[in-house]
C-alpha cells in the first residue's frame, strides 16, 4: 500500500507534468488556429456548463471514506450494498445533469447574447451541448473511477489519466489545422473521457473483483452518506462558483477577448492547484483509516505539517520561478496581447498559495466528517466573490475580476479557516508557519537573484529564456537542499536514486 501511495503521488506529478508541458506547446498553436474569440467561447462554454458538473454531488469522496471505513473492517458484504446505492445515486444524478445542461444550452443566447454576436451564440450552442453530454456520462457512471482511487490503485488510475492527456492534443492538433474548431475539440473531450469510463468499469469488474449489491441498505447509513456528501456539494458548488464566475461575468460585461486574457492568467492558478493536491488527494483513504482508529490530532497535526513541507517545496519553487519570469514568458508563450494575464495569475495566487499548502486540512476534514464550517467560509467567500467581481468587473474588467476573487478568498481562505484548524481541529497551525518561514529563505533568496538577472539580460528568444531558467533553479534547489530541507523530504530524493544505481550496478555484476 505505501508502494501504491509513493507511486501514486509520483505519477500524480508526472501527469501535472506531461498536461502542463502539453498545455505549454499545445496552446499557442491552439490559439493562432482558433483565435482570441473562438478561444473565448470555448472558455466560456467549458465555464457555463460547468456548473453542472457538481451534481456528481460530492460522492466520490463519500465513496472512498465508506470503502476505506468497510475495507477496515473486513465487512464485504457492506461494501457491495453500499456500490449498489451509490451506482443508483450517479445515474439519478446524471439525468439531473443532462436535463440541467440542456435548460442552460437552450438558453444560452438569452444569458450571453449582449457580448456575443449571433454566429458566436449558435457555436456555444454547440459546443455547451457536447459538453454537457460528455458531463452528465461522467457523472452517471463516475462510480467506477472512484472505486479505483478508494482501493488506492493510483498506478492504473494515474497511468489512464497520463494517456488520455498525451492522446488528446494527437488527435485534436490535425482536426486543428484542417479547420474543425472547437467543436471537434469537445467531441474528441467526450470520445476520451467515454474511453476512460469504460477502462475504469473494466479495471473494476476484473481485476478489483468488486461485487454490486442492489439490495437496499439501512436508511441509517443512506442519510449519514447523505450528510456526509451534501456538505461536499455545498463545497462543490461554492468552489464552482468561485472558478468559473468571473468568467461568466466577463461574457456577459465584457466579450470574448477578455475571458480569454483571463482564462490564460487562470490557467496557471490550476497549474499551482494541481501540483499542490497531487499529494494530499492520494491521502484521504489513509487518513479515513486513521480517524476510524482514533488517531491521536498530534499524529494528524504532524502529517499535516510534513505534507504542507512537501508542498511548499514544489509551490514556493514554482511561485518563485513564475514572479520572475511569468510575464517574459507569457509573451514569447502567446504574444503581447496576453500579457495582462501575468497580473491577473498574480493576483489570484498569492492568496491561494496558502491555502494549496494546507489542502490537507480539507482531506482530514472529510475524513473526520467536520465539513460544515469550511463549508460556511467557502459560501461566504463564493458570494463575496460575486459581489467584488460584478462591481469590480465593471470597473477594470479581467483584473477587476481577479482582484474580487483575491480579497474574498484572503479573508475566507486563509485568514479565518487558519484559526478553526488551529482552535478547532487541533492542527499546531503556530508551528506550520514556523515551519514555512524558515523554509522561505531558497525563496527570497532566489527572487532577488531572480530580478537580478531578470534586469541584466531581458529576453527575446527561447533560449536565453531557457538558460536563465536552468540557473535560477540550479540555485533554488541549491538552497532549498541546504538551508530549508529535513532529512526525511532529503532521503524522498536520495533513496530513489540510490535504489537505481545500486540496481544498476548489480544488473552490470559490479
Amino acid at each position: 500500500m505505501k508502494n501504491q501511495l509513493k507511486a501514486g503521488a509520483i505519477l500524480s506529478y508526472t501527469a501535472l507534468i506531461i498536461n502542463s508541458l502539453i498545455s505549454i506547446l499545445y496552446t499557442p498553436i491552439m490559439l493562432n488556429l482558433l483565435g482570441q474569440s473562438e478561444y473565448g467561447l470555448y472558455s466560456l462554454a467549458n465555464s457555463a456548463t460547468g456548473y453542472i458538473g457538481v451534481l456528481n454531488f460530492g460522492l466520490g469522496n463519500a465513496v472512498i471514506r465508506y470503502t476505506a471505513k468497510y475495507k477496515a473492517l473486513n465487512d464485504e458484504e457492506s461494501c457491495s450494498r453500499i456500490y449498489g446505492m451509490f451506482f443508483r445515486m450517479y445515474f439519478v444524478l446524471g439525468l439531473i445533469a443532462l436535463l440541467a445542461g440542456s435548460f442552460l444550452t437552450w438558453n444560452s443566447g438569452t444569458i450571453f447574447g449582449s457580448s456575443l454576436t449571433v454566429h458566436e451564440q449558435k457555436t456555444l450552442e454547440v459546443l455547451m451541448a457536447i459538453v454537457t453530454l460528455n458531463l452528465s456520462l461522467g457523472i452517471g457512471l463516475g462510480l467506477f473511477s472512484v472505486i479505483v482511487l478508494a482501493h488506492e490503485k493510483f498506478i492504473f488510475q494515474k497511468l489512464v489519466v497520463i494517456a488520455g492527456s498525451i492522446i488528446s492534443p494527437l488527435v485534436m492538433l490535425p482536426l486543428l489545422i484542417m479547420g474543425y474548431g472547437t467543436v471537434a475539440m469537445v467531441t474528441i473531450t467526450a470520445i476520451i473521457n467515454i474511453v476512460t469510463i469504460f477502462l475504469n468499469a473494466f479495471y473494476c469488474f476484473r481485476f478489483l473483483r468488486i461485487k454490486i449489491s442492489f439490495k437496499k441498505v439501512e436508511n441509517s447509513l443512506f442519510k449519514e452518506v447523505m450528510f456526509f456528501s451534501s456538505y461536499i456539494f455545498l463545497n462543490l458548488i461554492i468552489s464552482k462558483l468561485y472558478d468559473t464566475t468571473d468568467q461568466v461575468l466577463l461574457g456577459i460585461y465584457s466579450g470574448t477577448a477578455a475571458i480569454s486574457i483571463y482564462a490564460i492568467g487562470t490557467m496557471f492558478t490550476g497549474y499551482f492547484s494541481g501540483f499542490s493536491s497531487a499529494i494530499s488527494n492520494v491521502f484521504l483513504s489513509k487518513v479515513t483509516r486513521m480517524t476510524t482508529k482514533e488517531t491521536s490530532d498530534e499524529e494528524l497535526s504532524n502529517l499535516f505539517i510534513r505534507i504542507g513541507r512537501l508542498q511548499y517545496i514544489v509551490v514556493s519553487f514554482a511561485l518563485s520561478g513564475f514572479i520572475v519570469f511569468g510575464k517574459e514568458f507569457i509573451i514569447l508563450w502567446v504574444g503581447k496581447d496576453y500579457e495582462l494575464s501575468y497580473t491577473i495569475a498574480i493576483i489570484i495566487l498569492i492568496p491561494m498559495i496558502v491555502s494549496l499548502l494546507q489542502s490537507m486540512g480539507g482531506v482530514i476534514l472529510q475524513a473526520k466528517n467536520m465539513q460544515k464550517f469550511k463549508t460556511i467560509i467557502n459560501a461566504a467567500v463564493a458570494v463575496g466573490n460575486v459581489f467584488l467581481s460584478i462591481l469590480f468587473v465593471q470597473w477594470w474588467g479581467p483584473v477587476g475580476a481577479a482582484i474580487g476573487t483575491a480579497i474574498a478568498f484572503f479573508i475566507g481562505n486563509v485568514l479565518i479557516i487558519n484559526i478553526y484548524y488551529w482552535k478547532k481541529i487541533q492542527i499546531n497551525i503556530p508551528d506550520f508557519w514556523k515551519n514555512i518561514i524558515l523554509m522561505s529563505v531558497p525563496l527570497i533568496i532566489s527572487l532577488l537573484f531572480g530580478f537580478t538577472i531578470n534586469g541584466k539580460f531581458p529576453v527575446d528568444s527561447w533560449l536565453l529564456f531557457a538558460i536563465k531558467i536552468s540557473i535560477f533553479t540550479l540555485v533554488f534547489l541549491i538552497l532549498m537542499w541546504i538551508t530549508a530541507m529535513n532529512r526525511y523530504e532529503k532521503e524522498l530524493i536520495t533513496f530513489p536514486l540510490h535504489y537505481y544505481f545500486k540496481k544498476r550496478l548489480q544488473g552490470k555484476g559490479i
